[in-house]
């Protein structure tokens, strides 16, 4: 018997082209001998669509079209329902045909809405087997703040930097601009806290690059994150694959950049015509540098792994301050682009062997979780317990 996969991809969110090119990528490199795959679409309004036009990425042009020739689903948020839905009539109406049971889900959404665990939320609500980080450390994994307090607690080395939320800046930009001014030293880097594939991200060199930069980054997120900007760098990326506790390094990479750091360009926009997604940006595998600076980024970023309580396929971005050779660790995408299958390649996994384990992985997490106790099957109230706890409800008796 084959295995239900459901890819989901897309989103509402800026990478959302992005979603599809790695998804579709994904899709195609399933054994179909082994696995039905089942491609669910999220339009940029957060629609869920199925079909088979989903996997031609020509069809993506147009995508008022390409929707109207799918069939729009859903998924109950019912634990223990599997099914996906199609939608007519009412949601949750009985009578709404059943697309297809699922039996895994793999998510390949990037940025908001969908990597920092908001979606992840939802399949911990039905239950559902998923490959991949859970909602929590999605959502440590996509805010860069968060992230950095937690690794620099665990003594995982992080660069100096300053936050603040939209409604700071608004209030009180010459406090802020003050802050960063006395704890960092321009250069700094300016970033959306919750963003990744380098959107929203500018350098700025002065207090006016900096404000500039800083009400830019505003238009995409309510925190905002400055650093301080490593200038002899060099960037480094290496991907984890497996649990926290249990899990192997690919490879390092350097991707190539144009400018002072690797831009959204930079990572999908270039290659040949004929080559699209994070593979096709340019790139040295492996990375020229030293095996034991390559033995040094790899434990460290195992340790980022552990540390964040991932899960599945991530990928770490190291940078390397050539002026001392120190590292740091700059991000982690817990849904990378091209879910880092040419990484694994590279380090003797092939593309269909990374989603073979990508599968294996969400069923074996699965049946760990069903293992724990989640509640008690004794129903206090029928003994008559809980009475003194509820103060605020009034007519309550027992």
């Amino acid at each position: 018997m084959k295995t239900n996969v459901a890819v989901f991809f897309g989103g509402r969110s800026v990478e959302h082209e992005i979603s599809v090119i790695s998804a579709l990528q994904a899709i195609n490199a399933f054994d179909k001998e082994k696995y039905n795959i089942i491609p669910v679409y999220i339009s940029k309004q957060g629609r869920w669509y199925t079909g088979d036009n989903l996997l031609e990425i020509r069809n993506y042009r147009d995508m008022k079209q390409l929707v109207e020739n799918a069939d729009e689903v859903f998924m109950r948020p019912e634990y223990g329902d599997y099914n996906l839905y199609k939608a007519v009539g009412t949601m949750f109406s009985k009578r709404n045909p059943i697309v297809a049971e699922i039996h895994v889900v793999i998510p390949v959404l990037h940025g908001t809405n969908g990597e920092d665990g908001i979606f992840e939320g939802v399949l911990e609500t039905i239950g559902i087997p998923f490959a991949g980080c859970n909602t929590l450390s999605s959502a440590n994994g996509m805010d860069k703040i968060t992230m950095k307090m937690i690794l620099r607690e665990s003594g995982i080395p992080v660069v100096d930097y300053v936050w603040f939320t939209d409604k700071e800046w608004l209030t009180d930009k010459d406090a802020i601009i003050g802050r960063v001014e006395e704890k960092l030293t321009y250069p700094v880097i300016v970033k959306p806290a919750n963003l990744g594939s380098s959107v929203g991200i500018k350098k700025a060199s002065d207090r006016d690059e900096l404000l500039d930069a800083i009400d830019n980054a505003e238009k995409f997120s309510q925190r905002i994150i400055v650093e301080h900007m490593i200038e002899q760098l060099k960037e480094i990326n290496c991907s984890v694959l497996g649990t926290a506790d249990d899990h192997i390094c690919s490879v390092c990479e350097e991707p190539i950049k144009t400018g002072d750091f690797l831009s959204y360009e930079d990572k999908y926009m270039g290659g040949s015509k004929t080559t699209a997604g994070m593979q096709a940006s340019d790139k040295r595998i492996p990375a020229d540098i030293s095996e034991d600076t390559s033995k040094r980024i790899q434990k460290m970023v195992g340790e980022t792994f552990r540390v964040l309580s991932c899960h599945g396929v991530s990928r770490v971005d190291v940078m390397i301050d050539e002026k001392d050779n120190n590292i740091y660790v700059n991000e982690i995408n817990t849904i990378p682009g091209s879910l880092s299958f040419y990484l694994w390649e590279a380090s003797g996994i092939t593309f269909p062997q990374l989603m073979d384990r990508l599968v294996q992985l969400a069923l074996k997490r699965k049946r760990e979780i069903d293992r724990k106790t989640f509640t008690y099957d004794q129903n206090i109230f029928s003994l008559g317990g809980g009475v003194k706890g509820a103060k605020g409800a009034k007519g309550a008796k027992f």
